[in-house]
């Protein structure tokens, strides 16, 4: 398959005090929300060591025993693996995950009932994610703010929309999957948030739809990658596109991501910035529900098209 090298745009040019420099980087994120969807940044202002450390503690945090994962409570008994829905094998994603509510991360009662025998690893891991979270959530606020300016509209505005406390962390954890190079290790969808932003290993795997073929995203350990969700592309009347992709078992190796999930409350009413609007207006709850109905009804996720004027 065709290997791709996302945009990569360095966000020093938003701190710049050229007002040239800063409007060709604020330029660069808004044209790659558009052309691409998905672009990567660096210099982006998150401690390559917090990253290394928020890496080492996800390895050591899957490497519990599994009874452990499943009923331990861990992380607001938040851990799913595979597809529990899942009717035929391209429905299935091989992987191992914990999506965890920026609202729950600090709190002790999220480590588990098993947090006094894992005391050591769970407090470790607490302080960590707790200053990863912050750092992913200022770094989105920064990018949707570009965003937003780009259509005319206030930062203030857009951060009464997305607190902090609606958003989310997913740790993901692809095993190796030696029976077919054709398994997902994530089925392919579009996220349903406002905007995503990915810390990835070297491991290879992650793939996009792009001029209506997949293509590899080549990893960039250095980079983070962000992602539109449906959301913006709804709220931007597809100025900014949200973009089907998948990530791909490797045969081999294990590979661990960390996405942040820029998200509004489920009582959020989503509309279009501009008219004439392209979609009907929903809360971002129902939004969710009728997602979770269509992946219970056909197997997969139909999302925007179904709200579509």
């Amino acid at each position: 398959m065709e290997e791709c090298q996302l945009p990569l745009i360095d966000l020093r040019g938003l701190g710049s005090r050229d007002e040239r420099e800063r409007a060709a980087c604020a330029a660069a994120i808004c044209r790659a929300s558009s052309e691409w969807g998905f672009f990567q940044v660096v210099n982006h202002g998150i401690n390559p060591g917090l990253v290394r450390k928020m890496r080492s503690e996800q390895s050591r945090l899957f490497r519990l025993p599994f009874d452990d994962k499943v009923s331990g409570g861990l992380l607001n008994n938040s851990y799913r693996w595979g597809t529990p829905t899942a009717t035929c094998p391209k429905q299935l994603s091989w992987s191992e995950a914990f999506h965890v509510p920026l609202s729950k991360v600090s709190h002790k009662d999220c480590y588990g009932d098993n947090f006094t025998s894992l005391r050591c690893l769970l407090q470790s891991y607490r302080e960590v994610m707790v200053e990863f979270a912050a750092a992913m959530a200022e770094l989105a606020g920064t990018l949707a703010g570009v965003l937003v300016e780009n259509l005319g509209h206030s930062r203030g505005d857009f951060e009464d929309i997305c607190q902090e406390s609606s958003c989310f962390l997913r740790l993901n954890r692809y095993p190796a999957c030696p029976t077919s190079p054709e398994v997902f290790g994530l089925v392919p969808h579009t996220d349903s948030d406002f905007l995503t932003i990915l810390s990835q290993d070297e491991v290879g795997g992650l793939q996009l739809m792009k001029d209506s073929r997949w293509v590899a995203v080549k990893p960039n350990q250095d980079a983070l990658i962000v992602n539109i969700g449906d959301l913006f592309q709804a709220w931007s009347n597809d100025i900014y596109k949200s973009v089907e992709h998948k990530v791909m078992a490797n045969a081999k190796m294990e590979r661990y991501s960390i996405a942040y999930f820029l998200c509004p409350s489920y009582e959020t009413s989503i509309g279009s910035c501009r008219e004439p609007s392209k979609y009907r207006k929903f809360t971002f709850g129902e939004y969710r529900s009728q997602i979770q109905e269509q992946v219970k009804k056909y197997g997969y996720k139909i999302g925007l098209p179904s709200f579509r004027l």
